[in-house]
């Protein structure tokens, strides 16, 4: 509207009755879930099996199989903790499952996704969307990443943490981790054998 426009050229889609595939249903996952319920849509679940029991607890719907969780999703979010277990969770296999109008969102890790396995999957149509925030390398800068070059790809710069309250969080318990460490009490020790070997050296 500032640049004098109306109505351009989108067109929204509605997400009552779509189903929601949420990959992971930890604490981040369970949110959206829960968001996906507001918005009237049918969530399914998929993860370890601890996720499937939690999922069926919360009355959602877990798929027969993982094959069946992503060929029937319309929306897929990742929500697993990223670590050498779930490095390539998501692969080339799993993306050509989807629907060709299906929308993959990836704000956890790029390397929950097989490495080029997205890009490729974009190009073929299967899923037909992807809405990402996060990279193999990062920062991107001068638009150099092939997900830049799709139409079908939405991408933004590794925003989904940066909110207020969480750097206010963070930042006040470094401080608070600081000026501890400044009256000889330290706090949040990681290794507190070296601690130990420290005031031993000192005397």
């Amino acid at each position: 509207m500032k640049r004098g426009a109306w109505q351009a050229a989108s067109i929204g889609c509605e997400m009552h009755g779509l189903r929601l595939g949420v990959y992971g249903l930890g604490k981040i996952g369970s949110q959206v879930a829960q968001i996906g319920v507001a918005f009237g849509m049918q969530v399914s679940c998929w993860g370890r099996e601890a996720t499937l029991a939690k999922a069926r607890a919360a009355g959602y719907e877990v798929p027969a199989s993982r094959a069946s969780f992503f060929e029937q999703a319309d929306v897929l979010s990742l929500h697993v903790r990223y670590g050498e277990q779930t490095r390539g969770i998501v692969s080339a296999a799993d993306l050509a499952r989807m629907k060709p109008n299906a929308l993959l969102v990836n704000t956890g890790r790029a390397g929950l996704i097989e490495d080029g396995a997205l890009v490729a999957a974009l190009k073929r149509g299967r899923p037909g969307y992807a809405a990402v925030d996060v990279y193999e390398d990062e920062p991107v800068t001068g638009g150099d990443h092939p997900l830049l070059t799709l139409s079908n790809a939405i991408c933004t710069p590794h925003l989904g943490y940066a909110v207020a309250k969480g750097f206010e969080f963070h930042y006040k318990h470094v401080v608070d981790n600081l000026l501890a460490y400044a009256a000889g009490n330290p706090a949040n020790v990681l290794n507190p054998a070296a601690l130990a070997s420290r005031s031993a050296s000192s005397r």
